[in-house]
């Protein structure tokens, strides 16, 4: 029988809570602060009453190193763009081998492609001095950006935390997409210094990507050099490349075992991540080195309870933001898990066997992957022993009660089931898990501290128990610190502040519930989210829209009940022409290619024209809402439309389900 939402799934042990980060903070705080709180929400109400004392408190618990240190916690008490810190000077890099354990394991790796491996904090070390050695002799200084075209494998770990060691700027891009959705992206940045692979394996199959790095090469004039990374072959053909030297090379060419660190302002650029609008290319979110570092410790520390003892894996690619959260599990001393391949090959329980091998403690996963399993009745606690396993978490899409009973019934009874929500803006999560508290059906179970989290109206209210749009009413330093290339940060504001002046919102739809928990709702706006991923509804476009046969388009992302995402497209075809087998199998092989396989749509249907608003506007958020039944009177401005008779098609679409 299916559990109702919000029905109590599980609670966690005293001895649990006792020896979790959150409590040691928690007792820190009386101790040295003379602070006394009696549950989480009393310390979460304090943490967004009192920003500055509350990040201020971050710094000294985590006893970050930093020389000089700041001169204020916060220059401006609000957003957009506060600074954090001013005046401290810092390294990521140096606090992610802070923890260093020579002959312990740092990284365990595995892919469709290589065995099971594993990196000691020695070698990782070792490897990391070698890389940044290497880009300095290639002349890369603080601030000049390396790119990287590569799957979830060590090196992709190894040549970011040389970058950061060196206040280079990174960014990376997933093999799956195609060299368009890649040069959109990275030709915004120019970059110096390109790390790409020759291929990469996915569900048992090649796909060989040495055209697609050859035409990132030619549309990216300001790449000095490539760093080719043998992946599917051990003699890659590169000779339709320019200036490339092998892996191999670059390191033995570089070799050293001393990595120094150059501290760069907590401002400093960190990353680039990419979060597509609905219309222009993707937006080039620039973190800095300090707000990320003190976020993602306090995210990973207080509500993921990462310790030195963890191993800590989370399926996902590096074009998404939850690559960059899986590295920062060394900043706690963990160790880190990374897996490269399709998550459901050759077996749909591939990650629970892969879990069990490597002895995995924190468990992370999307909502559709656990949905996935319960849909094809895997048992994985029937199969595996799991013994290690304290936590599941699940992001990307929200998790419906079904999602959460199932991962009780038959993954782990005694297991903290984390479901977190949050965004590549910020590079986190902002609604999150908490070990202090219960776990509901269907629900998350916290605000994050630190993360002033509402669910407004849209003329502004807060309210409880009903849904409302996300916003954020106080700065969190991982913000980012301003998108490449925006001039005057007219973008930037546009892209969280239009709507209420001097309040982030963030696209999402939220219900926060009168004893804490919330619940997620899907996306606002019209940004294509599959699996955490995003993707403007432009980037979709510009693919379908270059076969013949189509004149226009319109696509659009639904978060069904069930906790799947149904992506339809719609597609206007010229005269004559026909919605035929060979033609929707053309349509999708272009999306595949130029923007990636899971930007493909779930069905294409035919129509007569897209609706659009009097200036020609694609209406893609109206349709959405019609489309998960809200009422025409609520969903649309008729008055607003150009062609308001296209409306009955998509009312009709929405009655047949």
């Amino acid at each position: 029988m299916t559990v109702k939402e919000g029905s109590l799934l599980w609670e966690p042990s005293q001895e649990f809570m006792n020896q979790s980060n959150l409590t040691d903070y928690m007792q820190w705080l009386k101790d040295k602060k003379g602070l006394t709180f009696n549950d989480y929400h009393e310390l979460w109400e304090w943490s967004v009453k009192n920003v500055e004392d509350f990040w201020k408190t971050q710094w000294e618990y985590f006893d970050i190193q930093a020389n000089p240190s700041y001169r204020r916690v916060l220059q401006a008490d609000g957003v957009p763009f506060a600074q954090w810190f001013e005046g401290s000077k810092l390294n990521y890099a140096e606090h992610a081998f802070r923890h260093t354990r020579p002959e312990e394991t740092a990284i365990i790796s595995k892919s469709e492609v290589r065995p099971t491996e594993k990196m000691s904090w020695q070698t990782l070390y070792e490897q990391v001095a070698s890389f940044a050695a290497g880009l300095k002799a290639e002349g890369i200084k603080p601030g000049d950006r390396v790119v990287a075209y590569l799957p979830n494998i060590p090196e992709a770990t190894i040549a970011f935390l040389a970058c950061a060691s060196i206040g280079a700027v990174w960014s990376s891009a997933s093999p799956d997409f195609g060299s368009r959705t890649v040069v959109d992206r990275f030709q915004q940045i120019e970059p110096k210094l390109l790390i790409a692979v020759d291929g990469y394996r996915y569900n048992g199959k090649d796909h060989d990507r040495i055209n697609a790095v050859r035409e990132i090469q030619e549309a990216i004039p300001t790449l000095q050099k490539t760093v080719a990374l043998p992946y599917l072959s051990n003699k890659p053909d590169t000779e339709t490349l320019t200036h490339v030297e092998h892996w191999e090379d670059f390191i033995e060419n570089n070799r050293t075992t001393s990595l120094s660190y150059t501290y760069v302002s907590f401002d400093h650029p960190l990353w680039i991540l990419y979060s597509s609008g609905t219309t222009g290319l993707p937006k080039a979110i620039v973190q800095g080195q300090g707000g990320i570092l003190l976020e993602h410790l306090k995210k990973l520390a207080f509500h993921t309870d990462l310790k030195p003892e963890d191993t800590f894996f989370w399926f996902t690619t590096t074009g998404w933001m939850m690559w960059n959260v899986v590295v920062s599990g060394l900043l706690t001393g963990s160790t880190i898990v990374l897996y490269d391949g399709s998550p459901t090959y050759p077996a749909v329980d591939t990650l629970w066997q892969f879990a069990d091998e490597t002895e995995t403690t924190v468990f992370g996963t999307s909502a559709s992957y656990l949905m996935a399993n319960k849909n094809n009745d895997v048992t994985p606690g029937d199969t595996y022993q799991l013994e290690h396993l304290k936590s599941v978490a699940s992001t990307g899409s929200p998790l419906p009660p079904e999602g959460s009973e199932w991962v009780y019934e038959n993954v782990k009874k005694d297991v903290w089931l984390a479901s977190v929500s949050g965004g590549t803006d910020l590079c986190s999560a902002f609604v999150s898990g908490s070990p202090l508290l219960p776990v509901h059906a269907g629900e998350i179970q916290c605000r994050a501290l630190g993360a002033d989290v509402q669910a407004y109206t849209e003329d502004g209210q807060p309210v409880y128990d009903e849904v409302g749009e996300l916003v954020l009413l106080k700065p969190m330093p991982s913000m980012p610190i301003y998108f490449w290339g925006d001039e005057n940060n007219e973008r930037y504001y546009d892209s969280y502040f239009a709507d209420f002046p001097g309040i982030w919102r963030h696209g999402d739809w939220i219900k926060i519930t009168s004893k804490g928990s919330c619940q997620i709702y899907g996306r606002s706006d019209s940004t294509i989210n599959r699996g955490g991923i995003r993707m403007g509804t432009s980037e979709i476009y510009s693919a379908v829209e270059v076969v013949g046969a189509v004149e226009d388009s319109l696509v659009v992302d639904i978060n069904d009940p069930n906790g799947k995402d149904y992506m339809p497209l719609f597609v206007v075809l010229k005269a004559d022409e026909e919605l035929t087998e060979t033609l929707e199998k053309e349509i999708k092989q272009n999306i595949r290619e130029h923007c990636s396989p899971r930007h493909v749509p779930n069905d294409i249907f035919k129509i007569t024209e897209v609706p659009t608003t009097l200036n020609g506007k694609k209406m893609e958020v109206p349709i959405k809402k019609i489309l998960m039944g809200t009422p025409i009177e609520k969903a649309v401005n008729i008055g607003s439309m150009k062609n308001p008779g296209m409306l009955d098609y998509f009312i009709d679409f929405a009655k047949k389900g």
